[in-house]
């Protein structure tokens, strides 16, 4: 009973009228007037100072300010750095294969074995051995044996001819999740893995689509020589425009897990040739 009474006297005292009077000091007449009470004093102080943290909230928001708060970070600067970091990581492996690739054709013409499967090829470029009418040294079988059973890993246009060997670069090393199938429409294969990993051009080629779409989210597709055409989907980012030119292995988009048909992050990735779907597993070591 008391508490109670103690309210109502808090409360009775909050609602108190008081005059507030201006005067003129030589002449004590009265100049301005007004009735307030501490409640309508104290509600006037409140909705002050919310007005001013909404003021200063959107002047932050809204104006260069903003990047003056620690630890903001303007979200097209940190797209710009992780384009460059791509782009640096791209220009080290191809002036690494360029090197290795140098190498051994100067070991090649002394006669001797190439190292690995890199050292007798860069992306753009293979060794094409004429046949010689004259006795084959044991280093050249050697190295005939070598590019016979790299051959797992090339497209040519006539398997009989093995001058036109196309090598391709792989998208993105992960696991394959779902296979090639036809049968029930599925016309590439799924590889996953961990998100915000680069999705690197698997040929030499130009980007003839490069969209959002409903079922497979943001899509990127690439032209390339000999009629081979690469399909990117379910990408988070896309780092290249339609009408752009790229090299095998520069990154052009970022694993995701857009569009209605992905269930998680992955890359659906198709590769067809005059119009026919191909098993990239037939041709990339993924």
């Amino acid at each position: 009973m008391e508490k109670e009474n103690k309210k109502k006297r808090i409360i009775k005292k909050l609602k108190n009228k008081y005059r507030l009077v201006i005067l003129n000091d030589a002449s004590f007449e009265e100049r301005f007037s007004y009735r307030l009470s501490p409640l309508n004093l104290l509600t006037l102080l409140l909705t002050f100072v919310v007005l001013l943290i909404i003021l200063v909230s959107v002047v932050i928001i809204y104006t260069p300010l903003r990047e003056s708060i620690p630890g903001y970070t303007d979200v097209s600067l940190r797209e710009d750095l992780i384009s460059m970091v791509f782009r640096a990581d791209s220009l080290e492996l191809e002036l690494q294969r360029n090197s290795a690739y140098l190498r051994n054709i100067q070991g090649a013409l002394k006669g001797e074995l190439p190292l690995s499967k890199d050292s007798i090829y860069n992306t753009n470029q293979s060794i094409i051995i004429p046949e010689n009418p004259m006795l084959k040294s044991k280093e050249d079988s050697m190295l005939r044996e070598y590019v016979e059973r790299e051959d797992s890993y090339s497209l040519s246009e006539n398997p009989e001819n093995s001058t036109k060997q196309i090598y391709f670069f792989a998208p993105l090393k992960g696991t394959i999740t779902n296979e090639f199938n036809p049968g029930k429409e599925h016309y590439g294969i799924d590889v996953v893995a961990p998100k915000d990993e680069a999705i690197k051009a698997t040929l030499d080629g130009t980007v003839v689509f490069a969209e959002w779409t409903v079922e497979t989210g943001y899509v990127i597709q690439l032209q390339h020589s000999n009629n081979l055409v690469s399909t990117y989907k379910h990408n988070s980012v896309l780092l290249k425009k339609v009408g752009e030119e790229v090299k095998a292995g520069e990154a052009i988009a970022i694993v995701g897990n857009s569009g209605e048909l992905s269930s998680g992050p992955h890359l659906h990735f198709e590769l067809w040739k005059d119009g026919k779907a191909l098993n990239p597993a037939d041709f990339i070591n993924f």
